[in-house]
């Protein structure tokens, strides 16, 4: 038994869309308690910490619908059916900045809110940029704008909360690690 495991007892999916499923599990507690969880399914996503030969961080701004506002992110995206994190990172990098990488190395995978939801993000570092010839056409849905920044522009955004989300903070936090290193 895993420490602390809930065991489920009986499993409804109450939608399935096109980026999340959502589902509510019974579950036993260990202490032999009963409980309901409301759980969200998702594929997994990538993260790129894009940096150009001139150590600009490449940013995107983009609507988010559920914050009612744009912020400024590194780019990112979900991952396809059977798709390894690697090739989806080279993909979104070239959708959404228009450049490719001499050097693509993984850096951290983390969950994003395993209170609810089992999205694993993988977060690479793309060295050598280059801009692609005939750039790979993004999501219909998706409008970016291409950012270039300083370290130190990018800590002042989120000061200013214009990067108020986890991975883009993550991906800035750890450039300042490696600065200093």
């Amino acid at each position: 038994m895993k420490k602390f495991e809930e065991k489920t007892i009986s499993s409804e999916s109450i939608y399935k869309g096109k980026i999340i499923d959502v589902r509510i599990d019974d579950v036993t507690l260990p202490d032999g308690n009963r409980s309901q969880r409301e759980l969200i399914d998702h594929p997994g996503a990538v993260a790129i910490i894009a940096i150009t030969d001139e150590g600009k961080i490449v940013l995107v701004e983009q609507y988010r619908k559920a914050l009612e506002k744009s912020i400024i992110e590194i780019p990112a995206g979900k991952l396809e059916p059977g798709e390894k994190p690697e090739v989806t990172a080279k993909r979104e990098l070239e959708e959404e900045t228009g450049y490719q990488a001499e050097t693509l190395d993984f850096v951290v995978s983390y969950y994003t809110s395993p209170g609810f939801a089992n999205e694993i993000i993988y977060v690479y570092e793309a060295r050598g940029l280059s801009e692609v010839e005939d750039q790979l056409n993004g999501d219909d849905d998706e409008f970016v704008e291409l950012i270039e920044v300083s370290l130190e522009e990018a800590m002042d955004l989120i000061n200013s909360q214009r990067i108020h989300d986890a991975k883009t903070i993550h991906a800035i936090y750890y450039l300042m690690l490696q600065h200093k290193g």
